[in-house]
């Protein structure tokens, strides 16, 4: 009985803490990662300019002090959400990345822009036109018909609806970003 050879649950999230600021150190050594940086990080070269501009928003929303910089808890707090967040976080966010206008509702440009910058950044052929896939959301989940969705609409639509819910998180699928963080925290380790 006694101590076992592996390592308690405190000691891993330590290391993986210190794997994530080191690399977030490397990446950023001034402490604040700018907007060129978030780019160059995930290797986001080339942008259209609606791409670009969905890249922004994104970045803008991992931003939560709105200072033009993320800095080492606001980039753990964005891996955290997309390494280990669950559904109604993840559609927090999403709702968030998608109000591009901050104006509390998704409108239907607002959406397909989205989709079309999102495709054009995963370079996935789709089935479905972007537009006939802003049009499909809206006909789901805008209850009230008035052309835009409103948090509640949005959360609840998507919830109840496991097509559009599957969809929603692949067209928004952050896979190659994953693979990134993990692939250069797996060099980390191996460092230390």
């Amino acid at each position: 009985m006694g101590n076992s050879s592996g390592s308690t649950l405190e000691e891993l999230q330590a290391c993986e803490s210190h794997q994530w600021y080191k690399k977030f150190m490397t990446e950023c050594p001034s402490g604040l990662l700018t907007f060129y940086e978030f780019k160059q990080f995930f290797g986001l070269r080339n942008l259209s300019d609606t791409s670009n501009a969905y890249v922004e928003t994104m970045f803008t929303t991992f931003d939560m002090n709105d200072d033009g910089f993320i800095d080492f808890m606001e980039y753990v707090a964005a891996l955290s959400l997309v390494l280990k967040g669950g559904v109604q976080q993840k559609l927090r966010w999403y709702f968030k990345l998608y109000d591009i206008d901050g104006s509390g509702c998704i409108d239907r440009e607002e959406l397909l822009l989205i989709i079309k910058s999102i495709r054009a950044i995963n370079g996935n052929p789709c089935e479905m036109s972007a537009e006939d896939f802003a049009n499909m959301v809206f006909d789901k989940i805008d209850i009230n018909g008035d052309g835009e969705l409103s948090y509640e609409e949005f959360m609840e639509g998507v919830q109840k609806d496991e097509t559009l819910l599957k969809t929603l998180t692949e067209s928004l699928d952050l896979t190659h970003i994953v693979q990134k963080i993990k692939g250069d925290l797996g060099e980390f380790s191996k460092e230390i």
